[in-house]
This record gives C-alpha cells, sequence and structure tokens, in this order.
C-alpha cells in the first residue's frame, strides 16, 4: 500500500507510519517516565523521543544526500526537496538512539525509559512497514491495458520485454504529474536499456493525445487505464505513482509522489542492468 485516501485527498502511507510510530513511542515514554505527579519528567521524556525523531530524520537526508552527492549536485536545490522520498534510514535509526543515549547521561533515571519505549516505537515501525510492504504487489499486476496509440489490448509484463521497467501512473489533470512528465520523457529517451512506461489513469484516448501534443512531449510507450485498475493493484489511489520493476518483473521500489531529476537518478543507479 503506497497511499491512503481521505476523500479527495491521497496520502503517502510510509510517513504516516513513521508519524504515528515516533508519537507512540514519545506516548508511551511520558507514561513510563510520569510516576506519581511528577509531569515534568514525563514531559521531558516525551520530548527527548520527539528530538530523536528529528535528529534521525536529518541524520537520514543527510546521508542519503552524501550518498548519491553528484547527482543532487548537478541539481542543488533537490536536496531540499524531501517529497522525493530519499532518505537512508540505517543512518536516522544510528542518529536518534545516539540522541537517546546522550541524553541518558543527563538523565540516568530516564534511561530504561527510553530504552524500553525505543524498542517498543522502533518494533511497531518495522511491523507496520513491513505489513505495509506486503500490502502491495511484488510483481508486475496481471493489469489489461491499452496501447494510445491503436487501443491494442496489452499487459505490463507483455510491454516490459525482459527490461528492467520504470513505471508511471499519472493523469493530465494531475499537477506533480505535469510537473514530473518533462524529467522522465528526458530519462526516456536517455535511458536505452531502461523501459519507461508512463500508464495514464482513468482518461480517454483523446484526452491524452491532446495533452501530449499540446505540451509536446514525445512520449513512446504510453498505455491507457481507462478502470484504474493498476493504481487499485498496487494498493494506491492516488497519484502520481512510479514503480520500478527489475528484468525479472520483481517490484524493487516504488514512490508515490512527485520525484525530481537527482531522486530518479539516485534510483536508476541501482535499477540499471550492469555492463
Amino acid at each position: 500500500m503506497l497511499s491512503l485516501s481521505l476523500g479527495p485527498i491521497a496520502l503517502p502511507v510510509a510517513p504516516l507510519v513513521l508519524l504515528g510510530a515516533v508519537w507512540g513511542t514519545s506516548f508511551l515514554a511520558a507514561r513510563l517516565a510520569r510516576k506519581g505527579e511528577d509531569a515534568a519528567q514525563g514531559e521531558v521524556a516525551g520530548n527527548t523521543v520527539f528530538h530523536a525523531a528529528l535528529f534521525g530524520l536529518l541524520a537520514a537526508r543527510l546521508a542519503y544526500l552524501f550518498i548519491h552527492a553528484d547527482a543532487y549536485l548537478a541539481s542543488p536545490l533537490s536536496a531540499l526537496d524531501v517529497r522525493d522520498g530519499g532518505w537512508y534510514a540505517p543512518a536516522g535509526l544510528v542518529a536518534g538512539l545516539a540522541w537517546l543515549a546522550w541524553r541518558s547521561l543527563r538523565w540516568p533515571r530516564l534511561k530504561k525509559t527510553w530504552l524500553v519505549s525505543s524498542l517498543a516505537g522502533v518494533s511497531v515501525w518495522w511491523l507496520a512497514s513491513t505489513a505495509v510492504g506486503l500490502a502491495g504487489s511484488p510483481s508486475i499486476p496481471a493489469v489489461e491495458l491499452a496501447e494510445l496509440e491503436g487501443g491494442k489490448a496489452i499487459t505490463l509484463s507483455q510491454a516490459a520485454q525482459g527490461r528492467p521497467l520504470v513505471v508511471n501512473l499519472w493523469a493530465t489533470w494531475c499537477a506533480p504529474c505535469r510537473v514530473e512528465m518533462p524529467m522522465l520523457a528526458a530519462a526516456q529517451q536517455r535511458e536505452a536499456a531502461v523501459g519507461f512506461l508512463f500508464v495514464n489513469q482513468g482518461e480517454t484516448q483523446a484526452a491524452v493525445q491532446t495533452y501530449l501534443r499540446k505540451e509536446g512531449l514525445p512520449l513512446r510507450e504510453v498505455l491507457l487505464d481507462s478502470g484504474s485498475k493498476l493504481g487499485e493493484a498496487i494498493g494506491s489511489r492516488g497519484i502520481p505513482v512510479t514503480l520500478f520493476y527489475d528484468a525479472q518483473g520483481r517490484q524493487v521500489d516504488a514512490h508515490f509522489g512527485i520525484l525530481n531529476a537527482a531522486a530518479l537518478e539516485s534510483r536508476l543507479r541501482r535499477h540499471r542492468p550492469s555492463r
């Protein structure tokens, strides 16, 4: 599952899971530390968990930027665009736990509280993230689509032709889709060994053709999903969604929301066939 729909709004599930785990950890730490009427100690315990989460997020982002420095140096402002999903979780986890360990030196009475609450919080976050991942489709869904030109029925597996695959779910009315589309179109032109499929959600052939012609986008391999069945199959009602499959049809990455060029390049490096 990639997104959660609340009426007309679709929210990414991964940040919601993380936020829930942090809040639960903070609440547990505050309750364990609040002995008798010592509300101040409970407040310190809970706030320290939130601070650990903030330090962890900062470390996770900086570590990701360091690992993919050359991609982000090409467009430095992309480093500020946290919507791209660029986080290195191990660095964040280490930084957060290190902050709790340092605070335990000043508040030794809370050491056990932070140990128990952090173990519980990390466990809940890991289990929830695993469950969310399993709720999606680990391989290319067997959804029948139609080619934009000619209307011939085709599945993603047939369109993949044994290539590593980037699948973008989009629509002409979706503002984030329109923002990232020129970047994805350029990547399709550039990446000879990786297939890029653009699967339109719920619109007519005429509407899609008119949009592409008006915007001057030289897209190849545009497919129509008139019933929006692919989004349902992968666990996302919202768009844009970008999926990454290896040459065997296994899903290796997925992103809900807008992608920038640096984030796409960092994923393609793990996705391109080895030479």
